[in-house]
């Protein structure tokens, strides 16, 4: 880089020969905008109490986070960095698996006894070694026609076999979703079923993140990522479906920027406790699930081909 000084001597030899050229100020360089939380309702006073409420719970918080809310019974949307991108770490584990599915579903066949046994460790344990078998199973092509399938125009595989860094968005993940969530031509009802099936039997050690703070009328689908890196620190996300009970909502919180796992955990359980509160206002907090096991911070492998 190259810098431009102006010494004593300088001033001099402009002076001595009767010129001095002025030196225009930089411009200050406009402060950037933070992106702020945008809530929509067909409720009166929900979208204002959504946008109060989680401003406060991010409020001081380092995380970098994405939100993508979407609450089928009263037509209430909330977003924040909804299109940027993550290294998905392990909820990329719910997309491989819609994969799995929606390509089985197209040739009419059912899942294989060992095709069962991968997906139930992937999803429910978290299990890197299975995944990495399924990702190569279904190949780039398959992964991909089924992230075009699904709408999901914003996320990228990872390549050479590093499924964790998959490029994810909130946006995305909730379209993702929006799939398991309700009737639809790319899923099929037993496809949405078996999902949200593992999902609602996930290790109680990973049961946490946007379940803080659901009301016990719901049933609980969750998967949840974690992975640090040189930059931006560790990447934690969850995401989950609570339907049942007269309820049908989902929410997307991904996060990066953390100094620790449990700073990305805190960020997204306060987050999802405002969030539950809103959307169930009257359920009482004796009843609100609380995660029972602390999160390990464990380096999770990123598996190569």
């Amino acid at each position: 880089m190259t810098h431009n000084r102006i010494t004593r001597g300088t001033i001099a030899a402009v002076l001595a020969v009767g010129v001095l050229v002025p030196v225009a100020a930089a411009a200050p360089a406009a402060a950037a905008v933070a992106p702020t939380v945008v809530c929509t309702s067909g409720k009166a006073g929900l979208a204002a109490k959504l946008t109060t409420d989680i401003t406060a719970a991010l409020k001081g918080r380092k995380s970098t986070t994405a939100i993508s809310l979407y609450d089928r019974t009263t037509k209430t949307t909330c977003t924040l960095r909804s299109t940027q991108k993550y290294d998905s770490a392990s909820v990329v584990k719910v997309t491989v698996l819609a994969a799995l599915l929606w390509d089985a579903k197209k040739t009419n066949r059912y899942l294989t006894s060992t095709e069962h046994r991968l997906a139930t460790a992937m999803i429910t344990k978290s299990d890197n070694s299975a995944t990495s078998t399924l990702w190569r199973q279904l190949g780039m092509t398959k992964i991909k026609a089924f992230l075009q399938a699904a709408g999901m125009t914003q996320t990228v595989p990872g390549t050479r076999g590093y499924w964790g860094l998959t490029q994810i968005t909130a946006r995305d993940e909730q379209k993702l979703l929006a799939l398991l969530t309700a009737k639809n031509t790319v899923l099929s009802d037993n496809s949405r079923s078996y999902t949200l099936g593992l999902m609602s039997r996930v290790v109680p050690s990973q049961r946490w993140g946007t379940p803080a703070g659901a009301p016990a009328t719901t049933t609980i689908q969750v998967k949840n990522g974690w992975l640090p890196r040189a930059t931006h620190g560790w990447r934690v996300h969850s995401i989950g479906a609570f339907t049942g009970g007269g309820h049908n909502y989902a929410i997307t919180l991904l996060t990066q920027d953390n100094a620790t796992m449990d700073d990305g955990v805190n960020t997204i359980q306060a987050v999802s406790r405002a969030v539950h509160k809103a959307l169930n206002p009257t359920a009482r907090a004796s009843t609100l699930y609380a995660p029972t096991e602390t999160p390990c911070e464990v380096i999770p492998a990123v598996p190569q081909s």
